[in-house]
């Protein structure tokens, strides 16, 4: 899971490890079956296609993927800001999939 470093905040590394250490056998097959997303391609996606959604959609955040298809990105300004705020999200995303796995 180190090996994944990139698709988590720096952090959150120390207390993945943590985890990783204390972790059962049983839950290996969920950790490993897990599909994080690449905080560098949610950020190409938002560059082309953000006043979409689709980079919302990509993250699995639903619900401001709509509302930026809706509102053709906020207009405009919500697609720029989301071009700096995209790969946190993406991290941020990923690490809450790491949490579910290992419950």
């Amino acid at each position: 899971m180190m090996a994944n470093a990139k698709f988590f905040e720096g952090h959150q590394l120390n207390t993945i490890r943590e985890r990783l250490l204390q972790m059962d056998d049983d839950k290996w097959v969920n950790l490993l079956a897990l599909q994080l997303k690449d905080p560098t391609s949610s950020l190409l996606i938002s560059l082309l296609a953000g006043n979409l959604g689709i980079d919302r959609f990509y993250v699995g955040d639903t619900g401001m993927g709509v509302g930026k298809l809706l509102t053709c990105g906020g207009l405009g300004i919500w697609v720029i800001v989301d071009w700096f705020l995209i790969q946190g999200l993406t991290k941020e995303k990923n690490m809450e999939m790491f949490n579910r796995a290992l419950m």
